[in-house]
C-alpha cells in the first residue's frame, strides 16, 4: 500500500487537495492529522487533561466560557468544558513561545501518531491500494521516510498564503496571522525539498488560483 504524504503550510489548501483525493475517481482513505489533533484533546482525554494541566495555571481564557448552550461548567459530555482554541493558539503561537510549542507538542503529537497506525492499518486490512497521509508537519514531526510518495500543496505568492488565512480564520489579526505562517517553515522551502525526492516520489500542487484550476493540478500530479 502506497502511504502518501500530503503537506503544506497553514491556509495554502491542503485540507481543499485532502477532499479532491477521498472523492471520486480517486476515492482514497485521508488519514486527516488535524482532525486526529482535535480528537485527542476532547474533554475527558489524556491530552486534555495534560493541556488543561500545564497551561491552565497561566492562561484564564483556556477552556470555553460555561453556559447553558454548552453544557455549564461539565460540558456537553460531562468532562468538562471544551478547550478555547483560539486562546490556546494566541499562547501557542505568540513571539518567543518556542517552549509553550514544545510541550503542547509533546502532549499531543504521541497521541495522534498512535492514532494515525491504527487507522493506516484500518486502510491496509481493507485493501486500499494507498491511503494518504494529511499532515500539515510532515518534515517537521519525521514522516517522511515513510512515504512513498510526498504530495506538497504550496503558493508562490506569500502575499495569498496572508490573505486566506485572514478570510478564513477572521478572529485572527494581521500580527497573530503573521506569527502562525512564521510558526511553520517557509511552504516553498517545503516544496524544494519534496522535489528533490525525485521524480514519481515528490510532487507539488501549486495553488495560486481559483478552485477549479486546483482540481486541474491535482490531476496533473496524480496522473
Amino acid at each position: 500500500m502506497l502511504l502518501l504524504g500530503l503537506t503544506g503550510s497553514i491556509a495554502t489548501g491542503k485540507s481543499t487537495v485532502s477532499s479532491v483525493l477521498a472523492s471520486p475517481p480517486y476515492n482514497l482513505p485521508v488519514v486527516d492529522a488535524d482532525k486526529i489533533a482535535r480528537q485527542v484533546v476532547e474533554p475527558g482525554t489524556s491530552g486534555y487533561k495534560q493541556i488543561v494541566s500545564h497551561f491552565g495555571p497561566s492562561t484564564p481564557d483556556l477552556l470555553i466560557e460555561a453556559n447553558a448552550e454548552n453544557g455549564g461548567e461539565v460540558g456537553h459530555n460531562g468532562k468538562g468544558r471544551p478547550l478555547n482554541r483560539p486562546a490556546l493558539g494566541r499562547r501557542v503561537f505568540g513571539e518567543g513561545k518556542d517552549s509553550d510549542r514544545k510541550a503542547l507538542n509533546k502532549i499531543v503529537h504521541p497521541a495522534v501518531r498512535r492514532e494515525m497506525y491504527r487507522q493506516m492499518i484500518y486502510a491496509y486490512l481493507r485493501g486500499s491500494w494507498a491511503v494518504v497521509l494529511d499532515v500539515p508537519l510532515l518534515f517537521e514531526s519525521g514522516w517522511e521516510p515513510m512515504c512513498g510518495t510526498i504530495m506538497v500543496v504550496a503558493v508562490r505568492d506569500p502575499a495569498i498564503q496572508m490573505q486566506r488565512l485572514r478570510a478564513r480564520d477572521a478572529h485572527l489579526t494581521e500580527e497573530d496571522a503573521k506569527n502562525r505562517v512564521a510558526a511553520q517553515w517557509d511552504v516553498r522551502d517545503k516544496a524544494e525539498r519534496c522535489l528533490r525526492r525525485g521524480e514519481g516520489a515528490g510532487v507539488v500542487v501549486w495553488n495560486d488560483g481559483e478552485k477549479e484550476e486546483l482540481k486541474r493540478e491535482v490531476e496533473r500530479v496524480m496522473s
